[in-house]
Parts: C-alpha cells; sequence; structure tokens
C-alpha cells in the first residue's frame, strides 16, 4: 500500500534513509550521508503533502516524494519540456532488506500514475553519477539522460538529470 507520509512517522522514515545511506556508502555511492535527507527536509516534504509511504504489513520499506517545484539547480538543465506542468521525483528510497524485489519499480509506477492522474506533462528527477543501478534503473523505463547538475553537500561528483515525457 502506497499513502501520504504522516509527521508521527519520521522517526521510522530516517531509520530507513539513515539504512539507505549506510548501504550505499558501503558500496562506495555517496549520493545521501548524514546530512541528506535531514529530518527537516522529511518534514517539509509531509507538510506539502508530497511524500508518500510504501508500506508492508505495518512496515514502511519505502519512499517518494513527488514534488511540483522545480530545484534552482535545475535551471541549468536543457530539459524536454517546457517548465510547467512538471512532477519531479525526489527521496525514492526502499530499505536495503527490501531491495531488489521490484518495490522501487512499484513507487516509480505510482508516481508516473499519480502524474497521468494529474495531468502533469513529464516527470523529472536527478541520480547520482556513481549509482550506476539507478542509471540502469531510470534508462529501462523510458527516461532520458539530460544534463548534470551539482549538489555539494552531498558529493562532488556530479547528479545526473532525467526527464520522461507523459
Amino acid at each position: 500500500m502506497i499513502r501520504r507520509a504522516k509527521i508521527l512517522e519520521i522517526p521510522e522514515i530516517l531509520l530507513l534513509t539513515q539504512a539507505c545511506a549506510r548501504e550505499m556508502i558501503g558500496r562506495d555511492i555517496y549520493q545521501w550521508n548524514e546530512s541528506y535527507p535531514s529530518e527537516e527536509v522529511l518534514v517539509r516534504d509531509i507538510e506539502k503533502g508530497q511524500l508518500y509511504v510504501l508500506i508492508e504489513t505495518v512496515e514502511i520499506i519505502g519512499i517518494i516524494a513527488l514534488c511540483t517545484e522545480i530545484d534552482e539547480e535545475y535551471n541549468s538543465v536543457e530539459w524536454l519540456t517546457q517548465d510547467s506542468r512538471n512532477l519531479y521525483v525526489h527521496r525514492l528510497a526502499v530499505h536495503p532488506n527490501y531491495q531488489g524485489k521490484g518495490h522501487a519499480r512499484i513507487l516509480m509506477d505510482f508516481a508516473e500514475q499519480y502524474a497521468r492522474d494529474q495531468k502533469f506533462v513529464s516527470i523529472r528527477l536527478d541520480t547520482f553519477s556513481q549509482n550506476k543501478r539507478n542509471q540502469r534503473f531510470y534508462e529501462q523505463r523510458g527516461y532520458t539522460r539530460l544534463g548534470d547538475v551539482y549538489f555539494p553537500t552531498q558529493s562532488t561528483y556530479p547528479f545526473h538529470c532525467y526527464e520522461f515525457c507523459l
């Protein structure tokens, strides 16, 4: 089941994101760290109604943020569509104990259906340039790689931007 996250779930969501960060760092993927995603970022997502959780039985095993505002860093990217009705996917995460079982696909299926239902023209996102698994995941779904952005608090490596036209 996928539903909007609740403020009371922040501690459980933080445990999930911290487990994901540790798992990525263990594979030399410095996409997330001790400062990202922060509690403040997750609280803001929830307050805006844009953070969703994937529940299995009673446990939160995945999250995804579906945002409508463009990040300033994205302004330099030459997107396939105009900046108008675009959905931005951020903070897609599946707890390491549940990875490799199709849960990220379920979350992205949800995001893509949500975007269609809400009449967005495209979905935009970024993924870490050193995370080849994520790049393959998005490219196999039909996302087009466009340009790079940098998030210095996360890494000195670039993040590749992708867009999927609906």
